[in-house]
């Protein structure tokens, strides 16, 4: 089960173990995470799980599709070079430790 981690916009942060396989978004709405809104379910159509991957963090994911980077070049808040969907990140056992960080808005 990895251990992540969210930054909430006021700097605090909310750590706990996801299980395996999922997305980061479904860890998000599952354990509660304000800010992370979902509102497509996961099927990569609205950008409202947009979450800024820490840098340290950002060259161990796969690389952004076509589809998600156009949705990227929507998101409410400013988009970062880390920028990702969370519905398009899988959480599996190298992923232990992740970081990322939640916009000031999604909408």
């Amino acid at each position: 089960m990895p251990d992540i981690t969210f930054i909430l916009p006021d700097g605090s942060a909310l750590c706990f173990e996801a299980p395996d396989s999922v997305s980061l978004m479904q860890a998000a709405t599952g354990y509660g995470v304000p800010g992370i809104i979902a509102e497509c379910g996961g099927s990569a159509q609205c950008a409202t799980c947009h979450v800024i991957v820490d840098p340290d963090w950002a060259s161990r994911l796969p690389a952004p599709r076509p589809d998600e980077e156009a949705l990227l070049a929507c998101t409410a808040a400013p988009r970062s070079p880390t920028s990702r969907l969370s519905c398009q990140i899988r959480l599996e056992a190298p992923l232990q430790g992740l970081v990322v960080h939640v916009p000031d808005r999604q909408y």
